[in-house]
């Protein structure tokens, strides 16, 4: 056990062959891979990356590491209180997700909105077979009003239809007071297989991702955050497929080779995904009858820009060939942009990249 981090969490540090993942009847004899057959080819190269970007950007760790470092053969697992699962509505709903909420772009259905009370500024890539995503993310704290909302910002791999047998992979930051008991903002996991109603979780919170890396908890908080015209902090996320095994492997920052999900988790993305988005998610719960003032982001619009806007830079998705490349044409969409928006462009230091966010509750957004 590393103790308590300087945030309240306490973290312990599990032999990898007893972490949760192996809960899982598929997993009883399974052979944990160590490292991915195959890394994406082409991964984008931080070094060619201009002087004036990287002053502008420091990379970031976790507040456990004060506290000190797991063995090479355990894993740092954040452990769950009694308290954390007194918040949730059941033992049985803790690290769920409580509702269908995957953006879907160019949707004709009003309701969808409506009946999930989620919110997004995303970008998009469909129409082909995708077999991995990176992205370069911006780090804040948004403010959340009410402890039953949250704010993320991650990245979706997605197969299937948007019914009952959607599988999607997600990962990023998030805000949560009702799963983590606090404001910090936190590295996150996510998967379900079918669309969220029965299996999934966050984290390790339940059996199914299975990680190697001792360095990198999931759910603990990230340190330091950006923060308004000062300097600005992200996290770089790489998901892709090894071909030889099936896994979907997590890679965090350039160094950490997090761990992968199963491939027997999945029906669709046992193959491939057939959507990629990136972009940020709100719970908007409607308290006192008005928009939540819960932040997306760092709380401002798009056009404010950079210091003031959050971000996602250096998109890209692997192909069939396991090449990381620019998408081809990167979509976008809002529920209401009046409330939180998404800008998209492109140039040489930053590739594909977005500005999103927003303050929800505004004279424009009541």
């Amino acid at each position: 056990m590393i103790g308590q981090s300087p945030d309240g969490d306490i973290i312990d540090c599990v032999h990898i062959s007893h972490q949760p993942a192996f809960d899982h009847p598929f997993l009883k004899d399974h052979k944990i891979q160590m490292r991915p057959s195959y890394h994406p080819e082409g991964l984008y190269d931080e070094n060619k990356m201009s002087a004036r970007s990287k002053e502008r950007t420091k990379p970031l760790t976790q507040l456990w590491h004060m506290n000190g470092r797991c063995p090479e053969d355990a894993i740092p697992v954040r452990r769950t209180k009694k308290e954390d699962v007194l918040r949730a509505s059941s033992v049985k709903r803790y690290g769920k997700k409580k509702h269908r909420n995957i953006p879907k772009p160019r949707s004709t259905d009003p309701d969808f909105i409506n009946q999930s009370g989620h919110q997004h500024a995303i970008a998009y890539v469909e129409g082909d077979k995708y077999y991995g995503a990176k992205a370069t993310i911006n780090v804040w704290e948004p403010k959340i009003q009410q402890s039953n909302e949250f704010s993320l910002s991650q990245i979706w791999l997605l197969g299937g239809s948007f019914g009952q047998d959607l599988n999607s992979i997600e990962a990023g930051w998030q805000v949560s007071p009702n799963l983590y008991g606090d404001n910090n903002t936190r590295l996150f996991t996510y998967w379900t297989s079918d669309a969220y109603q029965a299996t999934g979780c966050y984290n390790l919170l339940c059996s199914g991702f299975i990680q190697i890396n001792s360095e990198i908890a999931m759910g603990a908080s990230i340190s330091p955050v950006s923060a308004l015209r000062n300097s600005q902090y992200d996290i770089s996320i790489l998901i892709w497929k090894d071909t030889k095994e099936g896994h979907w492997w997590m890679q965090f920052g350039n160094d950490y080779v997090l761990g992968y999900w199963p491939s027997f988790l999945f029906s669709y993305l046992a193959d491939s995904a057939s959507m990629i988005e990136w972009g940020g998610e709100v719970v908007n719960s409607e308290p006192d009858g008005q928009h939540t003032a819960t932040q997306m982001g760092s709380g401002h619009f798009p056009e404010e820009g950079f210091g003031k806007s959050s971000y996602f830079r250096n998109i890209q998705v692997v192909d069939s060939s396991n090449n990381l490349k620019s998408p081809k044409s990167l979509g976008s969409f809002t529920d209401q942009s009046n409330c939180y928006d998404v800008q998209t462009g492109d140039n040489d230091d930053w590739g594909h990249y977005f500005y999103y966010g927003g303050p929800g509750r505004n004279p424009n957004c009541p």
